[in-house]
């Protein structure tokens, strides 16, 4: 296994852990692994097309996982999303969210579409997006958060609705506000 931090670790359909990208000791990781937890091992899962920290991971409906966003010290914020695929353990681009951003929350809704919310590019961001996997495609949702965050939470409620909570704002400073998004 890779020293990593800043990284994703997603539990998959077959009861491993996909472990993607990160920083390392001196660079950003573009590499992943799979860790079987009834062998103990530790596996390849090759490599993203971007190096990527403080990105996320969410499995979807089809067992593949979607990373999105992120940073890296030769692009700075991404806007690049791949999927890993669990059965052939090979990754492949997907669309580019609207905004590039990182230390955003995305979350997987009833649908099967993800809530990308939040998160910072040169400063904190109240914009939010939807990922549909049948088209591979990021759209803006029709409103923004009431405040610019990042470093937020956000939870699926029973209702099918998002509940963001907390964060960091513009001027550096905890949040103590909540939004709901209503998909």
């Amino acid at each position: 296994t890779i020293a990593r931090d800043n990284h994703t670790a997603t539990m998959l359909p077959n009861g491993k852990v996909l472990v993607a990208g990160g920083s390392g000791s001196s660079s950003f990781l573009s590499s992943a692994e799979v860790y079987d937890p009834v062998t103990g091992t530790w596996t390849a899962a090759g490599e993203m097309a971007d190096a990527r920290s403080v990105h996320t991971a969410t499995l979807l409906p089809d067992g593949r996982v979607l990373v999105a966003g992120g940073y890296n010290d030769t692009s700075g914020s991404l806007s690049g999303t791949e999927l890993y695929d669990p059965v052939t353990g090979t990754w492949a681009a997907t669309g580019a969210l609207t905004d590039a951003r990182y230390r955003h929350t995305a979350t997987l809704l009833p649908n099967g579409k993800v809530l990308a919310a939040g998160g910072y590019y040169d400063g904190a961001l109240a914009s939010a997006e939807l990922y549909d996997a049948a088209s591979g495609t990021w759209a803006a949702t029709t409103n923004s958060l009431s405040t610019a965050r990042y470093f937020h939470t956000a939870t699926l409620l029973p209702n099918g609705k998002v509940l963001v909570v907390g964060g960091i704002d513009p001027n550096y400073l905890s949040r103590a506000s909540a939004d709901l998004f209503d998909p």
